[in-house]
């Protein structure tokens, strides 16, 4: 058994912000962060346009207050606002702290760090590295790590989550190079997986990002909250999905159709290309539905719309957001300094989670706390995002909550003892675990189910939904699952048997697939990311709350918390 202080799964930014944060606070303690890639692979790495702060640099009138309206209103009046007030008044600070650790922000003529518009804020406030933002935080905050001596396990994939007596005790996990099992016992265990892009055919999200955290907390019989709520980022590179940063339309690109007009002036004429990203996600969608998306031939009735830099010029494009135009020239040939890039929507990130109070406990109900285990990032809901996030405020959540949550982990562990756990049944049951996938001999490769579970929840679960549809596609989901243990594995070694990641993985993907169907279907009402076609309204009276979801074998238990309103009232949502 291997013991630590504290044991964090996931490297991207809330992690090592917050392994770092501890590791600070009380150098004395044993801090190991877990990943199963290396963690500047983690995919906070790939976080392009910037982080949100008020920093006043390009525009003196901004406040934490207007931020926070912002948020709350992009949220569509599901943020907590106690969370967003803090996220915030602390976003300044820490975009100074970064800058002290040596990240490498873009630069105002007279020094200071520079900031660009962004959809859904009122004023200039995104600080940004060009176009490499998580590249450039993330690197720095690694660095760190090392210098103060936290212990990283990279390439190891954390199975399962050890919860007894209402605590959590540690985890179970297995060395990828050599498929070497260990238990990890801590005093505190923190959660910071980041998403589940993967549960969709087309997302911005890396491979890695298959929910897997999120699994582990539902198959511990605790609930995952809002999960119905899945961003698409409007402009996904067609056809292959990646990003093109919301930096782009920062900087002043168009969206074009199939007529060559700025459609968004019928969406959001005050804010036009930068709208909220659902408001965008779905105007792209009607357009295309309509009939004025462009093939790739330039005729109309085309799958996608173009996005236009062509009029920002050479020298502004490569300097501003040089990763766009080498990401669309790359992968699908387009040279944005001559021809537009054609773009649709991309599922790009999760707003629900592993329901969380400020200080990143996590929740085992609307009002009791689980002993023991944290979560912060994508992974976590704190619920700064409520129903839709905006655009550079997800760095600021992993900065922001990552920094907290260390410190009330290093708070939380101080004067406690390790818990006793006895290790071997765990072990039994991973090796049995595993065994029983090598053995099996069924007539489906991993990729063949994977895939269809993916189109199932693109064609059943995304930018509009309704019941009639959703209900099919639960029924369609269970077929799925139940051929789980038709799949073969050609791969019985293990020596870097990437298969069986690969098929624990998708074990991820179908529970928190299903989590997001029922969820949504359970929502009769259209909020932020989540739109109904047989219910266009917002519902305030019934449905102004947070989902929290038990998972089961025999099916998901819903039920609901309060959201928490302390200084902006729901209002209608215009831009």
């Amino acid at each position: 058994m291997i013991d630590h202080d504290v044991i964090i799964v996931g490297g991207g930014l809330a992690g090592s912000r917050a392994a770092l944060e501890i590791a600070q606070s009380d150098p004395g303690l044993s801090v190991a962060l877990v990943a199963k890639t290396h963690p500047i692979r983690s995919h906070s790495v790939a976080a392009q346009g910037g982080i949100a702060a008020t920093l006043k640099n390009v525009d003196a009138t901004d406040s934490w207050e207007a931020h926070a309206f912002d948020t709350v209103k992009g949220s569509d009046y599901l943020a907590d606002q106690d969370a967003v007030e803090i996220l915030t008044q602390e976003a300044p600070d820490v975009v100074i702290d970064l800058e002290h650790m040596g990240v490498l922000f873009s630069r105002l003529p007279d020094g200071r760090i520079a900031q660009r518009a962004f959809g859904g804020h009122s004023h200039n406030r995104t600080c940004y590295a060009a176009d490499k933002t998580g590249h450039a935080i993330l690197h720095e905050l690694v660095s760190n790590l090392r210098r103060y001596g936290v212990t990283i396990y990279d390439e190891w994939y954390v199975q399962r989550l050890i919860l007894e007596e209402r605590q959590v005790k540690g985890v179970v996990m297995y060395r990828i190079l050599d498929g070497h099992l260990a238990v990890v016992r801590a005093k505190a265990v923190m959660f910071a997986t980041g998403g589940y892009g993967r549960v969709y055919n087309t997302t911005s999200n890396d491979f890695a990002s298959t929910g897997d955290g999120l699994s582990m907390t539902a198959l511990a019989g605790l609930p995952l909250e809002d999960m119905e709520f899945v961003q698409f980022h409007p402009t996904g590179l067609y056809p292959v999905g990646v990003l093109i940063s919301e930096a782009v339309r920062g900087e002043g690109a168009y969206l074009i159709n199939s007529e060559g007009r700025r459609f968004m002036e019928d969406y959001a004429p005050s804010r036009m290309e930068l709208a909220p990203r659902d408001i965008t996600s779905r105007a792209i969608t009607c357009e295309i539905r309509a009939g004025r998306g462009i093939h790739p031939d330039g005729s109309a009735g085309g799958p996608f719309v173009h996005l236009d830099l062509r009029h920002m010029g050479k020298e502004k494009i490569m300097s501003r957001v040089p990763f766009c135009w080498e990401e669309a020239h790359r992968l699908v040939g387009v040279d944005a300094i001559r021809e537009p890039i054609p773009v649709r929507p991309t599922v790009h990130y999760s707003m629900g989670g592993i329901p969380v109070n400020v200080d990143g406990q996590v929740r085992s109900s609307a009002d009791d706390l689980v002993e023991g285990f944290f979560a912060a990032g994508e992974a976590a809901c704190v619920s700064v995002h409520g129903a839709n996030r905006l655009g550079s405020n997800s760095l600021l959540e992993c900065v922001v909550y990552g920094k907290r949550t260390g410190a009330a982990i290093a708070r939380y562990v101080r004067n406690r003892k390790l818990p006793a756990i006895n290790e071997s049944p765990y072990l039994d049951e991973t090796r049995r675990q595993i065994q029983s996938l090598l053995d099996q001999d069924g007539p489906l490769r991993i990729a063949q189910l994977r895939q269809a579970y993916q189109d199932c929840m693109t064609e059943y679960c995304g930018v509009f939904r309704s019941e009639s549809i959703m209900r099919e596609g639960i029924t369609r989901l269970k077929e799925l699952q139940q051929q789980y243990n038709q799949i073969r594995l050609d791969d019985k070694g293990s020596l870097w048997n990437t298969e069986i990641i690969e098929a624990l993985e998708l074990r991820s993907l179908m529970i928190v697939g299903e989590i997001i169907l029922t969820s949504a279907l359970n929502r009769q009402e259209s909020r932020g990311s989540h739109a109904r076609e047989d219910f266009p309204n917002r519902d305030d009276g019934n449905f102004l709350k947070h989902t929290l979801a038990y998972y089961s074998p025999a099916g998901i238990d819903i039920r609901y918390k309060p959201v928490t309103i302390t200084r902006f009232q729901p209002q209608e949502r215009k831009y």
